[in-house]
């Protein structure tokens, strides 16, 4: 036998507690008659008074408590062998960590704003691999195509400004997406990227490297991060100040959405580009758009699962509250033995 949910079972401490509430509340009942009767003619004054009908109350209620706490933790024995079939596309995630991604025109900011929505749009897929492309200046895979949404979950939260090659290259992002598919042996029209940026390249080689995922059969699908107006970009301060960044003649330097290379990336490979707005972000739109294309089999596997019982425990604590209420405190009433003047 295992339990799906053992977290449960430590509510079985709790009954001893409940039990020194039964019996504190014995006690608190017995002190309340005491204001009125001595506690020695209590049992003559009330003689169909049970107090072993009362334990045994006490006992069932007990006993019913911790077949709930077993039931809460989903036992389980026995098993079946189900064979699982996994549909989906081939997805890589490419994501802008520039140091512009720190811009606040999208709050609380650009790259925090899209590691959020790459966090819900990666709880709404199933089946799908996914893997995770960071880049600025230079690229690097942060997770290879995988089924394992919660590994792709953790490498997101850890994306930040600063530890690549300053700038944003979106040709090196492209064909670190691109190796990435040869080495999982993918592509083809399975084959997904998403591209997030501002879009600030300083290379004009982006759509080159587009044009060339375009012949491999992968679609790109592109969003604008950011205001078409500039905007400035705060650095991290060590006394936590606001500052931002300034170029050599100490002037501040501002960043704004240049979407123009995004829109032809995604137009040469079929894709579509999307603008995110402070209001919308647009990856929902995405994923309503790759539901339409056709998916591959992914996996075909013969899983064990074991089979839950809670069923069995909770209708033994059931049964047992119901012959706990059915149980009444007093016994039959006994007779009075007739006194020597009766």
């Amino acid at each position: 036998m295992r339990f799906a949910e053992p977290m449960f079972l430590w509510g079985l401490l709790s009954l001893p507690l409940f039990a020194l509430l039964f019996l504190y509340a014995n006690h608190r009942r017995k002190k309340l008659a005491a204001r009125f009767v001595s506690l020695t003619m209590l049992p003559k004054l009330s003689t169909s008074h049970s107090p072993w009908r009362r334990l045994a109350k006490a006992l069932i209620l007990l006993l019913a408590i911790a077949f709930l706490f077993v039931a809460l933790a989903r036992p389980q024995w026995g098993h079946k062998m189900e064979h699982i079939e996994r549909r989906g596309l081939d997805l890589v995630l490419l994501q802008d960590i520039s140091l512009s991604m720190l811009a606040e025109d999208i709050k609380p900011n650009r790259l925090t704003r899209s590691r959020h929505e790459i966090s819900a749009f990666l709880e709404s897929l199933s089946g799908d691999r996914v893997g995770l492309v960071a880049f600025s200046g230079e690229a690097q895979v942060m997770v290879p195509l995988t089924l394992d949404y919660g590994t792709v979950q953790s490498m997101l939260r850890e994306l930040n400004p600063g530890w690549l090659m300053p700038g944003t290259n979106l040709e090196r992002a492209i064909r670190k997406g691109m190796d990435l598919y040869r080495n999982s042996n993918s592509g083809g029209q399975y084959s997904v990227m998403i591209l997030m940026s501002d879009g600030e390249e300083l290379e004009a080689a982006a759509v080159n490297a587009a044009k060339e995922a375009a012949e491999m059969g992968i679609r790109i699908y592109t969003i604008g991060i950011g205001s078409r107006e500039g905007v400035p970009i705060p650095v991290p301060s060590r006394n936590g100040d606001v500052a931002y960044k300034k170029d050599a003649q100490g002037n501040i330097v501002t960043t704004r959405l240049e979407d123009g290379t995004l829109q032809e990336i995604a137009n040469v490979t079929g894709g579509l580009y999307f603008y995110a707005s402070p209001g919308e972000f647009q990856l929902q739109k995405v994923l309503t758009e790759i539901a339409t294309l056709e998916k591959k089999e992914q996996s075909s596997d013969r899983m064990e699962n074991y089979q839950d019982r809670y069923q069995i425990f909770l209708g033994m604590a059931a049964l047992l509250f119901l012959l706990e209420a059915l149980i009444s405190e007093r016994g039959r009433r006994r007779k009075q033995t007739a006194g020597r003047f009766s």
